[in-house]
């Protein structure tokens, strides 16, 4: 559920573009609607008003995700730090299984170094199917339980194919717009041009006409010409992932982790670095959460007394079902109130285990907030993992997780385009809608960057139910679910989604469970009630 090319992957395409240029106010996800003009979520309004004088404790947020920076500058103070451990001396002093986990754990690495890339887990399920079934004819005796995987086989591998193909087309046009753009660039003799430098240079071919279209699409949505190159940059990063890693059959790094990956049971794996190769997108999360509120530097994070406790499960790919209950336990077992994941996938490999740190969770009065996706999908016809429903991949529903926030993502404008043009939806499925288009956060190396998404939105939720345990640490997790749900900003015009490429209009609370965006203002005030 990587969230940073979304903009490029939606305008990638050699014909028309209609966007209107727009920059919110900064720190619009923490506004307030009444006050200023965009549709944010009041904290700053909160903080002012409410919260002066009050007395908080610190509550630890567990980002089980790819990675966090734990140095940067404006996330250093808030991380969370095992005391019972002592760093580096390479023993259990808390025998907890893990040694050496001052901050967090990383559940995808080992002493001989870290995953970075994997498959898709449509790849893996596959590669594990493909010796039985690839040979396999309509003429061929299966038992009923082994018919009905065969026939889930060859759904996977009619996705597979349309997703390889869709990644190489994308590949290849990412690559020409980005060969393009740099020749015009070396042709205008400006190593940072502006967008009237671009509307004014020579062209001499259809293809440079149609890459200048999605270049002036990308000026509406980014400042200036270093934004619009990174965002070809991480469009060509992603594709060039997709058809090298996510879905090359024969590349598996799992053997770098040395665990036995058949056993689900198995928890005591891994290291203890938990930035990773590549801390972008969990360092970002953790920004949108627990950013200083102190200092006159970077951004402003939603909760003021939030430790991060950084636990690594998410590569570049798909996230390993395995690995995920492994995060969800740990952060459990080591203090963590709330749980923040930022990532999601079409399939399961083995949905009961994490079902079953779910449960395992919800027993230790932890709050769990998901990212809904990003690929414009009712996520009650088409699955998402993981999620709030017991039971594997292909029963019934069995139950559903209490404590559990599922979160779609939402715009400034309060008006048709306030849903996220990327964002899933559904009206049981999703609960809430909360900012994540054009968010500043923190990113690697104390820099900064906007970034779009639902992984954008899951934190402002997980940073809002982090606040509330902080000022009223006697709720449980339950009644912090209840508080946000129950003082959203409800939504009473029609919004624009997707419904098989289609454009419709319909009220947010058809497309979600409370019809409305989180408000840590009125939440607040209810948390008070309580």
């Amino acid at each position: 559920m990587r969230s940073f090319t979304i903009f490029l992957l939606t305008v990638i395409s050699f014909y028309g573009f209609a966007q209107t240029k727009n920059t919110p106010k900064p720190n619009w996800q923490n506004l307030d609607l009444q006050q200023d003009g965009v549709f944010g979520i009041s904290t700053e309004r909160a903080y002012l008003e409410l919260l002066k004088g009050k007395v908080a404790t610190p509550v630890v947020v567990a980002v089980i995700d790819g990675g966090v920076d734990i140095g940067h500058e404006d996330l250093k103070q808030a991380i969370w730090v095992n005391t019972k451990e002592i760093a580096g001396n390479g023993i259990d002093d808390d025998h907890n299984g893990y040694v050496d986990d001052v901050n967090g754990w990383d559940f995808i690495g080992s002493s001989r170094g870290d995953v970075q890339y994997d498959n898709l887990e449509l790849v893996r399920l596959i590669r594990k199917m493909q010796p039985k079934y690839a040979s396999a004819l309509n003429s061929t005796k299966f038992t009923d339980a082994e018919q009905v995987e065969l026939n889930l086989y060859r759904k996977l591998v009619t996705n597979y194919m349309d997703e390889l193909e869709n990644a190489q087309m994308g590949l290849a046009q990412v690559t020409i717009i980005k060969k393009t753009m740099d020749s015009l660039v070396v042709k205008m003799g400006k190593s940072d041009p502006a967008l009237q430098d671009f509307n004014h240079v020579n062209l001499t071919n259809d293809t440079e006409k149609k890459v200048l279209k999605v270049i002036k699409s990308l000026f509406d949505q980014r400042k200036d010409f270093k934004q619009v190159n990174e965002e070809i940059n991480d469009g060509l990063k992603y594709y060039t992932s997709k058809v090298n890693y996510h879905l090359n059959i024969d590349f598996d790094p799992r053997e770098l982790v040395g665990d036995n990956y058949l056993n689900s049971n198995e928890h005591f794996y891994g290291n203890n670095d938990v930035t990773g190769p590549d801390a972008e997108h969990g360092t970002h999360v953790s920004g949108i959460i627990a950013a200083s509120r102190a200092n006159t530097i970077g951004i402003l994070g939603v909760a003021d007394q939030a430790h991060i406790m950084a636990i690594r499960v998410v590569p570049d790919g798909d996230e390993r079902d395995k690995d995920v209950a492994n995060g969800i336990r740990y952060a459990a077992d080591n203090g963590a109130k709330v749980i923040n994941m930022s990532f999601g996938k079409a399939y399961a490999w083995d949905k009961k285990v994490v079902d079953e740190a779910v449960k395992y969770a919800l027993s230790k009065d932890v709050l769990l907030v998901h990212a809904a996706g990003n690929e414009t999908k009712n996520i009650e016809k088409q699955d998402n993992f993981p999620n709030k429903y017991f039971g594997d991949s292909t029963s019934v529903n069995k139950g559903q997780a209490d404590a559990w926030i599922e979160v779609g993502a939402s715009s400034w404008k309060d008006d048709e385009d306030l849903i996220a043009s990327f964002s899933n939806y559904g009206k049981k499925a999703v609960d809430v809608f909360a900012p994540g288009v054009k968010i500043r956060s923190t990113i690697p190396n104390s820099l900064y960057k906007e970034a779009d998404g639902t992984s954008m939105a899951a934190p402002m939720v997980s940073g809002l139910a982090a606040l509330i345990r902080s000022y009223y640490p006697k709720l449980t997790a339950l009644q912090v679910k209840n508080a946000i749900m129950n003082s959203v900003t409800e939504v009473g015009h029609k919004v624009k989604i997707k419904v098989n490429g289609d454009t419709q209009k319909v009220l947010l609370k058809d497309i979600c469970v409370t019809g409305g965006i989180i408000n840590a203002y009125k939440a607040l005030q209810l948390a008070e009630k309580m």
